[in-house]
């Protein structure tokens, strides 16, 4: 028995170590998947314009309706019927297929957040009913809060002093190899040029660094969350 606890144990710590900066991150993510973060990022000073001529009002409208199909899961013939205003396609078939492979991605990072995040709340409420889990679980939160800080200074570093190989490199881990870039002219780019992508890694890193923080507090509050800090 006491061995079968010890492993119970050494698998909570585990779980929440490597959880952690998943669901922060993941969280982070859907955070700026909102109609705020592309009124924020659209209107703030410095932001590059469209060189071949989208207005930010045309650009808060199309960025929003590419949101709209990810996040609800819409059809394909929600962004491949769209058009310009003299009824060409907004989107070329290789911007479309692009997002139909942004879309799966969407998906399968939405099903790992909600069952992990599910898993979370169910191990977190076994682990608050025995002394030796609760201690597994504070040392698992700080692991994975730690771990957490640790991955994000590294991504953030990268991305700022390497931006084309951290950008190529998420790219190239998530889809096919030439399938993601595009012309300066195309719809996509003209809506989330780089500069987009660059303030948005940053955010997410941001965000994720707060909620490691947070949890650290949360661990060593021992007056406040007495079950944690045993």
């Amino acid at each position: 028995m006491v061995i079968l606890m010890k492993f119970v144990n050494g698998a909570i710590r585990l779980f929440f170590t490597l959880a952690v900066p998943i669901l922060l991150v993941l969280f982070s993510v859907r955070l700026i998947m909102t109609p705020l973060f592309l009124q924020i990022e659209y209107n703030r000073p410095g932001f590059p314009d469209d060189p071949y001529g989208f207005t930010r009002e045309e650009r808060l409208l199309h960025a929003g309706q590419m949101l709209d199909y990810l996040i609800y899961n819409q059809p394909v013939e929600a962004i491949s019927e769209l058009t310009f205003p003299d009824g060409e396609p907004l989107f070329n078939p290789r911007e479309v297929r692009h997002m139909e492979d942004v879309q799966v991605v969407t998906r399968i990072a939405y099903f790992i957040l909600f069952f992990m995040s599910l898993a979370t709340a169910i191990i977190s409420l076994y682990s608050a009913r025995r002394e030796e889990s609760r201690a597994a679980l504070r040392i698992g939160l700080t692991q994975g809060a730690v771990l957490t800080l640790a991955l994000i200074g590294a991504i953030v570093v990268l991305a700022i002093f390497a931006w084309d190989l951290f950008f190529n490199s998420f790219h190239e881990l998530l889809f096919d190899p030439g399938t993601w870039r595009f012309a300066f002219s195309d719809t996509l780019i003209r809506l989330f040029p780089e500069q987009f992508w660059f303030d948005a890694a940053i955010l997410i890193g941001g965000l994720s660094g707060i909620g490691a923080l947070g949890i650290l507090w949360l661990t060593g509050a021992g007056l406040r969350f007495p079950y944690l800090s045993k």
